[in-house]
């Protein structure tokens, strides 16, 4: 069975994303070797990619782009060439390469990939499918980035969560750059 795994970053106040739903902040100029090289090696991972609209389109714009392949190479190739699915039910279409377009029955679609043979499935930005899927029961690991900086306000991760959900931490990693990786698993 597969596991649906969330990969988010979060400023020091706990926003994924700033009042503006911006979340450049987590990419900021203070990157180190390994850092650099974490991100590489987790963008090399095999598996499904999980959407909501809106990051779907920023990502969209930035890694088919030339800017992004000279950036951050790796990553780029591993993001253009994975397949993705995107939940919206404003969207029309999804032209960005290896990408299915989802409508309706976000629950139902991820259980029914969770059964499907493969590699893992990861949701990257995307709070309200986190926050929808949470309250699932659904996602079976979080892997939270703090980034060492406070937005003052923004959305946080959770944002409509109407329960609390416990979770159970299950490693740490510190950044030379200031990062700190925190990954949970929900206690059932």
């Amino acid at each position: 069975m597969r596991k649906l795994i969330v990969f988010n970053h979060v400023s020091l106040d706990g926003y994924f994303s700033d009042a503006n739903s911006d979340m450049s902040f987590a990419h900021r100029d203070n990157q180190d070797a390994e850092w650099d090289a974490f991100a590489a090696d987790n963008a090399s991972g095999g598996g499904v990619l999980l959407f909501g609209r809106i990051t779907y389109e920023l990502m969209a714009s930035f890694w088919p782009t030339p800017l992004a392949a000279q950036q951050m190479p790796v990553v780029a190739e591993r993001m253009n060439n994975l397949p993705k699915v995107v939940f919206s039910r404003t969207l029309d279409k999804a032209s960005w390469q290896n990408t299915k377009l989802v409508t309706s029955d976000l629950a139902g679609e991820i259980r029914k990939m969770k059964q499907e043979a493969g590699e893992d499935i990861a949701i990257l930005g995307s709070g309200s499918l986190v926050s929808q899927l949470t309250q699932h029961r659904l996602i079976d690991e979080y892997q939270i980035v703090v980034n060492p900086v406070a937005l003052g306000k923004g959305r946080t991760l959770f944002e409509g969560l109407t329960e609390k959900v416990l979770l159970r931490l299950t490693h740490t990693r510190t950044f030379g750059n200031g990062k700190v990786l925190l990954c949970y698993q929900p206690l059932r």
